[in-house]
């Protein structure tokens, strides 16, 4: 088995988004969902419903997968690995088997990305193949979230993504993304632990990041597409985008706006539609290329894939439409801007800007005493009044030597962003 791609990947790939749309393979879960696969396969009935799993039971099935998308002409490979944390592994009793699980996953969508580079390419003259297909590691959001379900911590997300991280680079991924994101704060955890994995294995990969956006226009923790791209526009991803949801048109407008402002490759990965009753997904192939090549001839795309329902045909045609066809150019404005739930663009008409302290426990006795109280609803309620009195930003201050700053931190931070829109600004010793 070849090595992965190391040093030079970000290069190559750099390159390649400004040359080419790239497109990333379809659906694995509604995939195997279609083979009727039973508890044997799954290694007995406890481990039902697990795909993960099968990267160690059923290995040859994945392979089958990841190579009707490579012949469909994918340039990018997920790994089946969107459930593979030790969080979400806990629900069959397999959290000790995270590491081997997205080490295995790695390895076969990487066998099956070096068997398909060295034979014939499928994929039209008009869009030439990079020098193999690429291997993404494939990172979930988990089954539960800060902000939206509660029932975890961020050190607990941070540890479990490291771990997933650390095993999918050991297995030979190319790139790590995190996708389906529905809270900030869990992708800022996910972000913390490929650092740590990139230290434990001695290895650098690029990162893809992208969210699920809701029919509300929001993601689930209620932050728009703009908020989102802001709030981890300091990193250096290789894109960011949206996939999932429910299919490309509720993702035009979206799409555009983070295709103006983005410094990053600009990718679209949607649903074909939802299932109905039956399962089955209602946007057949041609559908869905037709509504991705509005995106593709508006310019505003480098990266296009399929999410839950589509299909190797669907990835074929969407090969075929992107070929000979230019990629976005990332050239966003600048902006002075920060983002809460909602984003805040600092202008000259806007100054000067009006920050609210009154949640400082040296500046405020009220706060401080709600603090020490463990009252952290009322706590919270003092930066929405400031809010609603006009603070554009609020500024949290919660030092005090007989307690754990960081520990009210981590609990006041999360009662706070959901009573609030407005951006927050962290003053810390710590």
């Amino acid at each position: 088995m070849k090595p992965a791609l190391t040093s030079s990947t970000a290069e190559i790939l750099g390159k390649l988004l400004k040359e080419k749309i790239l497109v990333v393979d379809g659906a694995m879960g509604s995939m195997l969902l279609a083979k009727n696969l039973t508890a044997k396969d799954f290694g007995g009935p406890q481990y039902e419903g697990c795909n993960e799993h099968l990267n160690l039971t059923a290995p040859s099935v994945i392979s089958d997968i990841h190579e009707s998308y490579l012949e469909a002409g994918a340039d990018i490979i997920e790994t089946n690995t969107f459930g593979a944390t030790r969080i979400v592994l806990a629900e069959y009793g397999l959290q000790d088997k995270a590491l081997d699980i997205n080490r295995s996953a790695a390895r076969l969508a990487r066998q099956a990305a070096d068997k398909f580079s060295k034979t014939p390419s499928p994929r039209p003259p008009l869009a030439p193949s990079p020098p193999r297909p690429f291997v993404a590691g494939s990172m979930g959001p988990t089954t539960k979230t800060i902000l939206v379900t509660g029932g975890v911590t961020f050190e607990q997300l941070e540890n479990s993504y490291a771990e997933q991280a650390q095993g999918l680079l050991e297995g030979g991924a190319d790139i790590l993304m995190l996708e389906t994101a529905q809270d900030t704060l869990n992708v800022k955890a996910g972000l913390l632990g490929i650092d740590r994995a990139f230290q434990a294995t001695g290895r650098q990969a690029p990162i893809m990041v992208s969210c699920t956006i809701e029919v509300m226009g929001t993601m689930l923790a209620g932050q728009t597409i703009e908020a989102f791209y802001l709030s981890l526009a300091q990193r250096n991803l290789l894109c960011i985008g949206m996939n999932c949801a429910t299919g490309p048109d509720f993702m035009t407008d979206h799409i555009r706006t983070l295709a103006g402002i983005s410094r990053f490759g600009v990718s679209v990965i949607p649903n074909a539609g939802l299932p109905d009753e039956h399962g089955v997904y209602n946007i057949t192939p041609e559908m869905f290329t037709a509504k991705i090549e509005r995106f593709v001839d508006e310019g505003w795309v480098n990266i296009v894939g399929g999410c839950c329902g589509t299909t190797p045909e669907h990835i074929r045609l969407l090969r075929q439409m992107v070929a000979g066809k230019p990629p976005r150019k990332a050239t966003p404005r600048r902006i002075a801007a920060v983002s809460g739930l909602e984003p805040f663009i600092i202008e000259e008409d806007k100054r000067p800007v009006l920050v609210g302290e009154r949640t400082n426990i040296i500046g405020s006795r009220a706060f401080k005493e709600l603090i020490v109280q463990g009252k952290w609803e009322e706590a919270a309620q003092i930066a929405r009044r400031q809010v609603r009195n006009g603070a554009q930003i609020i500024d949290v201050c919660l030092p005090n030597p007989d307690r754990d700053e960081k520990a009210d931190m981590q609990t006041f931070l999360p009662i706070l962003m959901l009573k609030i829109k407005a951006p927050v600004m962290i003053d810390s010793t710590d």
